[in-house]
């Protein structure tokens, strides 16, 4: 364990309005949440192709993905996901300080732990998106027949079937991807951005 004693944070010499400047935007965090199938990975992958044709840096941090590296050493019970959500918080955190938004697609089902992700970024710079999307029509959906195997018992812990999911009491933006389309989703997104000036030059 590293000895927390001998370590000190080193600012850097750019700051956030220089950033802002050069790039054209504000560095945030934008925290997709929601249940399995609820559609974070399809509005997050298309909220990134939206706004890198727009000229404004981005890029998603996937659940699946970073399992397959960072968090390769982590399961799924609740003390691996509390860590899961830890470390991929100080990630995205590190992205947004560089000016860059970093949008993250992770069921992230508990309050506790995204209100720690929450603050480690600056006031105004954490945008928590929740897929108000039924359990029903997750189940429906089904993409990876997970639901499937969760109610034969087959994958334990699983977030709304054997493991609650606590839903954002005070999120930015709420979305119903069960009755809005996708292009409403992403409008929905690109107008908070602009309205609260995450974009800072015209697209």
């Amino acid at each position: 364990m590293t000895n927390a004693k001998n370590i000190k944070w080193t600012a850097s010499q750019i700051s956030p309005e220089k950033r802002a400047i050069l790039l054209g935007q504000r560095g945030c965090v934008v925290w997709f949440t929601g249940l399995s199938g609820s559609g974070k990975t399809t509005i997050a992958r298309k909220l990134e192709e939206h706004m890198m044709s727009a000229g404004h840096p981005c890029y998603v941090l996937d659940g699946d993905n970073i399992r397959h590296g960072l968090n390769s050493d982590l399961g799924f019970s609740e003390n691996d996901r509390k860590e899961n959500i830890r470390r991929i918080s100080e990630v995205a955190a590190l992205f947004a300080d560089a000016g860059l938004i970093a949008i993250t697609s992770f069921i992230s089902p508990f309050i506790n732990d995204r209100m720690k992700a929450r603050q480690k970024t600056p006031e105004g710079s954490f945008i928590e998106i929740y897929l108000d999307t039924s359990l029903e029509v997750c189940e429906k959906r089904d993409p990876k027949n997970l639901y499937k195997k969760a109610r034969k018992g087959e994958i334990p812990d699983f977030t709304g079937i054997s493991s609650p999911y606590e839903p954002p009491e005070n999120a930015e933006i709420v979305l119903d991807t069960g009755k809005l389309s996708l292009e409403n989703c992403i409008g929905r997104i690109i107008d908070y951005f602009h309205e609260n000036n995450i974009i800072t030059k015209k697209d």
